[in-house]
């Protein structure tokens, strides 16, 4: 009983780790072009 208990909290947690790093990666990837927009977006307001 216990071992069941144990292996779906480990499967839990280890898909949920996942899950949180596939998303965080792909939040910094869409912030970085945000990012690059507006810096692209400032020059060219500037000439």
């Amino acid at each position: 009983m216990i071992k069941t208990i144990l292996i779906i909290i480990l499967s839990v947690t280890f898909f949920g780790v996942l899950f949180f790093i596939l998303v965080r990666n792909a939040l910094k990837k869409k912030l970085e072009i945000l990012v690059e927009e507006e810096k692209k977006r400032k020059s060219d307001n500037f000439d």
